[in-house]
């Protein structure tokens, strides 16, 4: 991956640590491996930032935060990545989430939950639950597994490619 790309545009690490949010973590946050940026912090980034996204709890950030520095990959990139479900995503991914997991259960799908009204999703929370929780595991699983081996692929085929253009540069002289 091209590294100054992407460093271009992450934010900058006094900006995190200064996060409302992320100030509990206080000098958690001071660990340099947190702002590394090599194949494997970007592809960990990857993984706790895809796994934290579709976790169905508020402060998504917060939990990618603490699973960053727990398994010491890059900060931006996990914090960053949470940003998949946002306001306009959030209503489809975990409502796939949901349909998946009622069909593992073999539950039958709420009608209500076309276009769920607050009184609605409130009464329904105990019947959809169950299968949203199992779903969204199912998709955070799956999508941090395939984010971690695609970006270490992406990653492994960058430098292989610059090894050879560099040898054929080497050559050429």
């Amino acid at each position: 991956m091209p590294r100054k790309f992407l460093k271009r545009h992450m934010p900058d690490h006094r900006q995190i640590q200064e996060h409302r949010h992320l100030r509990m973590f206080g000098s958690l946050l001071n660990d340099p491996n947190l702002w590394h940026l090599n194949r494997r912090s970007a592809a960990g980034a990857f993984a706790v930032g895809l796994f934290s996204a579709f976790v169905p709890i508020p402060l998504q950030m917060v939990l990618a935060a603490a699973l960053a520095i727990l398994f010491r990959v890059n900060l931006p990139i996990s914090v960053a990545l949470v940003w998949i479900t946002n306001p306009l995503t959030m209503a489809p991914i975990f409502y796939f989430a949901y349909r998946m997991g009622a069909y593992i259960l073999g539950q039958p799908l709420q009608a209500e939950l076309a276009m769920p009204s607050i009184e609605q999703l409130w009464s329904g929370l105990n019947s959809v639950w169950g299968p949203l929780v199992l779903g969204s595991f199912i998709l955070s699983s799956v999508s941090a597994i395939c984010g971690y081996l695609l970006i270490r692929l992406l990653w492994r085929l960058y430098v292989v490619r610059q090894w050879r253009s560099k040898r054929l540069r080497d050559r050429a002289r």
